[in-house]
């Protein structure tokens, strides 16, 4: 009988993007908004961000895992898209695999925050930054935008696909800081106060790995098991430097 999950699923963050670098800059320089020309789904990977994603690409051609992905799902931002693209291009998967675009990996929307430091939260949304420390950002929507939750409530759908339609098989995701953090709430069953803490701790690193791998002894049918996380072992490889800086916007985790 065909298992209910991949053997194993690889969730990985996009590499650094233009954005990450834009967000630095502006919170170096005490401003209120990120100098961004693009729409937020439209940001690429910065040059690093390329030799990130090229460099993790290399790690898994080399034969340092359990087989190379079999199935490649990324969400439809740029960023995300060129890191899969980079990946397969280093010959991480095959030359001919398709990489599944999926818009419920996106990133999480910020709304009317989007583009902002905190900086510039503070300064020009006051009220939503007083409901952020209220709600917490696991519960905080702001207007146009989408809480912790809500991102959550896609990722719960996505897991019934891939549950449906690739059990056994070797599952890549591509995709954001958010997405990483969540699937592991949905995954491991985790509470409010846990995955908070996991965030607290530290940023998800460009292009590092989180891996599950299915156990058929965890619950009644089986289960997919957390076997590392935030793993940056392929950039250190490479001697390509580790970048973890939050996605496009503080408020992402801040």
């Amino acid at each position: 009988m065909t298992p209910r999950w991949p053997s194993v699923l690889w969730v990985v963050r996009h590499g650094q993007s233009a954005g990450n670098v834009a967000r630095d800059a502006a919170d170096e320089a005490g401003l209120a908004r990120i100098a961004l020309t693009h729409r937020d789904v439209d940001v690429p990977l910065s040059e690093l961000g390329r030799e990130q994603a090229a460099a993790l690409g290399k790690w898994f051609a080399t034969a340092h895992e359990d087989g190379r992905p079999e199935v490649m799902l990324a969400s439809p931002y740029v960023r995300a898209v060129q890191t899969a693209e980079l990946f397969r291009a280093a010959s991480g998967c095959r030359s001919d695999e398709r990489i599944c675009i999926d818009e419920r990996l996106r990133e999480k929307e910020f709304g009317i925050l989007d583009g902002l430091t905190t900086v510039g939260i503070h300064q020009l949304q006051p009220e939503q930054a007083s409901f952020r420390k209220l709600l917490g950002k696991f519960y905080h929507r702001p207007p146009g935008g989408e809480s912790w939750v809500d991102v959550i409530f896609r990722l719960r759908a996505l897991m019934d696909t891939v549950s449906l339609h690739y059990g056994g098989r070797r599952v890549m995701i591509v995709a954001h800081q958010v997405v990483v953090l969540c699937l592991r709430y949905v995954l491991e069953n985790l509470s409010e106060a846990e995955i908070l803490a996991i965030d607290k701790a530290g940023d998800v690193a460009n292009c590092a790995i989180t891996e599950y791998k299915f156990d058929a002894g965890a619950g009644k049918d089986g289960n997919l098991v957390l076997a590392r996380y935030n793993v940056t072992a392929p950039m250190e490889e490479e001697a390509t430097p580790v970048t973890a800086a939050p996605d496009k916007m503080v408020a992402a985790r801040g």
